[in-house]
């Protein structure tokens, strides 16, 4: 699955990123996969202008979006270090991304989890009370795609995020909103875990038609005790897929 994925849901602007951008996303995917450990030097300002075949300029231009997401730490007279992770923007658009295409580790994945087992099911029971006509149709029109989705896998996981996108912002609370791309991350990268299409998971669309007709039907309790079981069986086929 494609971080494009992501940055789509996100509706991200769609114009060509500058060199800058486009180098600090190449070292960026570096080190959230691995390549550079956390307290690691990475390559100077020469040698990486040398690599991407573009200017110094470039390259600390490029340093300095990374440094502003937590990923390096430039010292003068020592160089430019990786940042311990504790230390990283995790919620950042950007980080959140280029999880997708690195290696999935299971500690990340169990924190992604753990959070949104803690948020989504109160977001569940918050749209219940507090869903206008215009989110419950919202929820409605994404359990249909998700429905009648028999073709493209991508097209299907969309659907799903935007159910969950749907459900954030039916609760009306600015700072669950705001959560929504660790949501994204989490589904995407979930997928490439269990390399299994979820539409064989004959519980999952019927478990979001459920979701969203205790929404639609104002009970409370109901949306999310079904929620808190919508990830809870999200978390089983992981650890399934994934013992790690």
């Amino acid at each position: 699955m494609s971080e494009l994925v992501y940055y789509d849901l996100k509706r991200a602007a769609k114009m060509t990123p500058s060199l800058s951008v486009q180098v600090a996303r190449e070292l960026g995917r570096r080190i959230v996969a691995g390549s550079y450990e956390p307290g690691a030097l990475i390559d100077d300002e020469n040698a990486l202008a040398e690599r991407f075949q573009v200017s110094r300029v470039v390259v600390r231009d490029a340093v300095k979006i990374l440094v502003g997401k937590g990923l390096l730490d430039v010292r003068r007279g020592i160089g430019t270090k990786v940042r311990p992770r504790n230390e990283w923007i995790l919620l950042d658009d950007d980080v959140l991304a280029w999880h997708i295409t690195a290696t999935p580790k299971a500690e990340f994945i169990n924190q992604l989890m753990d959070v949104r087992l803690a948020f989504e099911p109160k977001a569940a029971r918050w749209a219940a009370e507090r869903a206008t006509d215009d989110d419950i149709k919202e929820l409605e029109n994404a359990c249909i795609r998700m429905e009648q989705e028999t073709g493209s896998l991508e097209k299907f996981i969309v659907a799903d995020a935007l159910f969950h996108k749907a459900m954030l912002r039916a609760a009306h609370n600015e700072f669950i909103t705001a959560m929504e791309g660790m949501i994204y991350s989490a589904l995407l990268v979930s997928v490439r875990i269990t390399n299994q299409d979820p539409r064989k998971n004959s519980d999952s669309v019927a478990f979001h038609r459920e979701v969203y007709e205790a929404v639609k039907s104002r009970d409370g309790d109901k949306a999310e005790g079904l929620t808190e079981k919508l990830l809870n069986d999200a978390i089983r086929r992981l650890k399934e897929n994934f013992p790690g």
